[in-house]
Order: structure tokens, then C-alpha cells, then sequence
């Protein structure tokens, strides 16, 4: 009969998702955006999106259900994010899951959002390389880590964001540059019509795996005020600074993974759908001898389908369920793709 059929739940920040994967298949999944509501903010804004997400979970998992064929009675385990992400918003997708697991007396499994990224190739290639390497790009996350089995083993950092990640700059940026929210895929857009060798925006910690985006962040914002009262020429603007980011994140991920011996990149995260890094690592992948993995555009940014692949993996390995008074963790590290932090801790990073 196979694996049981998993329900993986996102809420982490303004994309509320629902995905149903078994035996590592995607069988259905739906997601629903707030993020209109926020672009007039220019950001985010927490209450909103747990509000949103409060309005949207239920029709969203009917979505993923309809879509697979499927009804709830159908479903043999529940993953959802746990951290990192807004405590609001967490919390409403925790409540939810607990819900459906309780209700229907099948395990819960507590998820750590950046490893749903990692999982989301799987959705499309199939299982990952033991080795592999993977980079994940997304508004506030940018890390380089050598992942051997995303269920079973601790996940080794190479790099990580020490400021700014690359989906921050790029929201910032465009707002300098006068672009709507969200800024990556209007950066994208307008980098299209620009000449990116224009501007000779700096490439931050070169002999580096860590990342550091706000230092390339005020150079656009000083090189866009000094134009004065002149138009701004903006394609030529967002084309550099898009180089700038793809060279940065593409030219550590490939050295990476010729000082580790290792034969496979992943690419994922919201930023993984910007075209020039897409681009930019295909060709060094290529002349580098890599493989090369990117998940498909609407597997790229936050989506419970994600979600409901770590649950797989987990369920598949034999994992322990997370304990019923799961809480949130706003702020967690990844160092496992399974996340159960307890509200009754103190001191740590959990919120109550």
C-alpha cells in the first residue's frame, strides 16, 4: 500500500500553503498570498499576514484535497513549519495542525522551513545526492550548506547570512530605486532593459563562504543618490546589482563544491526563481563539470508542499513524531530538518 498520504501546512510568513505528497510524489497542493495587502507597506506586516493566514487555511487544504482526489480521512501524517518565520503567523499553521492530527489520530511532524526548501527539488528530481551541495536564496535566509540525508543527518553550514540576505537587498534596493514590493521579481524585470556592467557595484567577502548583502545595499542606494535631480537610470541600476548578487551567490556555491568534492548544487529558495542566478548557474555549473538542481518556479518560494516532502522523508525514515505540545520558534537554527521546540523551555529562543 505504500507510505501514508502527508498533509504539509506553511505559515511562516505571507504565503499560507497546504501540499500532499506520498512516497515523495506530489499529489496535490495550494497556496494562497497576502502579499498584496503588504505591498502597500512596502514589507510585511505580522498582524496582516496571521490574520490572512487565519482566513486562509481551511479553503487552502480543501484546495490541495481537491486537487489530489482526496478528502481528509485520506491523510496518515501532518507536517508543518514550526520556525523560523513570524510567531503569528507560525503559530496559526501549528494550531491548525495540531487540529487535523488530533482530530484524525495520525502523527504530527514539526518542520524546520528552510529544510522545506531543501525538499522541494526532490518534488521535481528525486531523491538528493549523499553528498550534495545547496544553496538557499530567499528574502531573509542566504546559507550554503552540504547536506548528506535530509531526514537522518545534521545539516553542515558552510555559510550564512551575517546581515542583509540577497531577497532583503533586493526589497530595499528596489524601494531606493523607486520599484513595487516585492522587490526581487521587479528587479528581475526591469534588470532585463539594463546593461549589467553599467555600475561597478562591490562583491561582498570574496575568500568567503558567508554572505553579506548590505554593504552592496548601500553602494545601490549611494550610487541612486548621487544622480541628484536626475533621472534615475534604473534598468542599468537593477541589471548591476542583479550581477552583483548572482556572482556572488553563484561563484561561492561552485568553489564550494570543488573544495568538497562534491558533484551535485541545489538551488532553491524564493530568490532561486530570479533569472540571472538561474542563468549564471547553469553556465558555471556547466564549465565546472556540476549538476546543477533548481526546483521549478512555483516550488521555489514558500509553499506547503515543501513542507509535506520533509514530512515524507521523515515518515519514510522512521522519524519520532513531534510531542503534542509542539510550540514555535521564531528564530531557529537549521541544523536538522525536523523541528519540535516545547513552550514550556525558557531562556532559549521559544516563544511561549
Amino acid at each position: 500500500m505504500g507510505s501514508p498520504i502527508v498533509l504539509g501546512i506553511e505559515s511562516s510568513c505571507d504565503e499560507t500553503g497546504a501540499g500532499l505528497v506520498r512516497d515523495g510524489r506530489l499529489l496535490g497542493h495550494a497556496v494562497a498570498s497576502s502579499m498584496d495587502e503588504h505591498a502597500r507597506f512596502g514589507g510585511v506586516v505580522p498582524e496582516i499576514a496571521s490574520r490572512a493566514h487565519l482566513h486562509a487555511l481551511r479553503p487552502v487544504i480543501r484546495q490541495a484535497l481537491d486537487e489530489a482526489g482526496l478528502t481528509l480521512s485520506d491523510i496518515g501524517a501532518v507536517a508543518v513549519t514550526t520556525g523560523p518565520g513570524l510567531s503569528g503567523a507560525l503559530q496559526v499553521g501549528v494550531a491548525g495542525a495540531k487540529s487535523i492530527a488530533y482530530a484524525l489520530g495520525v502523527p504530527l511532524h514539526g518542520v524546520h522551513h528552510l529544510a522545506g526548501h531543501v525538499a522541494a527539488d526532490t518534488l521535481e528530481h528525486g531523491p538528493l545526492p549523499d553528498p550534495c551541495m545547496v544553496l538557499i536564496v530567499s528574502g531573509g535566509h542566504t546559507s550554503l550548506l552540504l547536506v548528506r540525508d535530509l531526514a537522518r543527518d545534521p545539516i553542515v553550514h558552510l555559510g550564512d547570512t551575517l546581515d542583509d540576505a540577497a531577497g532583503e537587498c533586493f526589497d530595499k534596493v528596489a524601494r531606493v530605486f523607486g520599484l513595487p514590493y516585492p522587490g526581487g521579481p521587479a528587479v528581475d524585470r526591469v534588470a532585463r532593459e539594463g546593461d549589467p556592467r553599467a555600475v561597478p557595484f562591490p562583491r561582498p567577502l570574496p575568500g568567503s563562504y558567508d554572505f553579506s548583502f548590505s554593504g552592496l545595499k548601500t553602494a545601490a542606494a549611494r550610487w541612486a543618490e548621487g544622480h541628484g535631480g536626475r533621472p534615475l537610470p534604473v534598468a542599468d541600476g537593477a541589471a548591476s546589482l542583479q550581477e552583483a548578487v548572482a556572482d556572488v551567490l553563484t561563484r561561492k556555491a561552485v568553489a564550494a563544491c570543488a573544495e568538497y568534492g562534491v558533484g551535485t548544487l541545489v538551488v532553491v529558495g524564493g530568490v532561486a526563481a530570479n533569472s540571472r542566478v538561474r542563468s549564471l548557474a547553469e553556465e558555471r555549473c556547466r564549465a565546472a563539470g556540476i549538476a546543477l538542481r533548481v526546483p521549478p518556479l512555483r516550488l521555489c518560494t514558500d509553499n506547503g508542499a515543501m513542507i509535506a516532502a520533509v514530512g515524507d522523508l521523515l515518515v519514510r525514515a522512521g522519524a519520532e513524531p513531534a510531542p503534542l505540545d509542539v510550540s514555535v520558534d521564531p528564530s531557529a537554527p537549521l541544523e536538522y530538518a525536523w523541528l519540535h521546540p516545547l513552550a514550556a523551555r525558557t531562556g532559549g529562543r521559544v516563544a511561549a
